[in-house]
């Protein structure tokens, strides 16, 4: 049930045909993990707490260093050398007091990911690694969960989603995975926060049903020439993690979205 302050904070979105009352308690009875909360996953959170995502778990190890500081848009100048989830989770509690923030001081890791992912409804992957990305994805599939996935190197960026038993997985994407220096590529601020912007939208397309999400497409994106295609996706079915009988989402649901079980 939305409150009173609730109805007037959202009152435009509502107002969008398709959208409605309906999909604004859709998006306070989610929960969704935000993984890698950074240029990326930190804008991409901001933009989930704007729309009223009621739920949000944010994941990252590691103090805030200078040089995140122009694309890090939660954090602030004095809180170089602190843990910068802490000030992601204060941000956003600022920013819209009407949400639950969990934060997590830790990375992605084989022990704690399957208990962060079936506390949610969905997942967004915006970790700067494979090794965490790739933990993730084999999570959200075993455990039937789905994940919106976006990446970027540079001017360059892909987006797409990946539903357990209906699209191709990470690994069907990357079966290979490509040599990654965490530190070793410059990032502009606007690139990512263009990219997280998107990634957020697709996050409450998956929850509300408004619009088409990126099923089984994968969205590229070149913005040094603001150049945009989508390309479709391969289902690998000797993929490891999602093909064959040893890839098959778990029967059971937790949290599962009803509007995703509907489509």
């Amino acid at each position: 049930m939305l409150t009173p302050t609730e109805l007037e904070r959202y009152r435009r979105q509502m107002q969008l045909p398709g959208f409605g009352r309906e999909a604004q308690e859709r998006l306070k009875a989610t929960t969704a993990l935000v993984t890698g909360v950074g240029g990326l996953g930190g804008t991409a959170a901001l933009y989930l707490a704007a729309a009223g995502v009621g739920r949000l778990i944010l994941v990252r190890g590691g103090n805030l260093q200078r040089d995140d500081m122009n694309r890090q848009i939660l954090m602030t100048d004095d809180w170089v050398g602190q843990p910068r989830v802490f000030k992601a989770q204060e941000t956003l509690a600022a920013f819209n007091p009407d949400i639950e923030i969990e934060a997590v001081c830790d990375y992605v890791t084989v022990d704690n990911i399957d208990a962060l992912v079936r506390r949610a409804d969905l997942a967004l992957d915006c970790a700067f690694d494979f090794a965490e990305r790739d933990l993730l994805n084999a999570a959200c599939v075993r455990w039937n969960k789905p994940m919106v996935e976006a990446a970027m190197n540079a001017m360059e960026a892909y987006l797409t989603t990946v539903i357990p038993g209906k699209t191709p997985c990470l690994s069907c994407l990357f079966p290979e995975k490509p040599e990654w220096d965490r530190w070793g590529f410059g990032v502009l601020g606007a690139v990512s926060g263009t990219l997280a912007c998107l990634a957020a939208l697709e996050a409450v397309k998956l929850i509300t049903g408004l619009g088409d999400p990126l099923l089984g497409q994968l969205l590229t994106m070149d913005l040094a020439r603001a150049e945009f295609a989508k390309r479709r996706t391969y289902h690998d079915p000797d993929c490891p993690i999602c093909g064959g009988p040893q890839g098959k989402p778990l029967p059971e649901k937790p949290l599962a979205l009803p509007t995703l079980a509907s489509r």
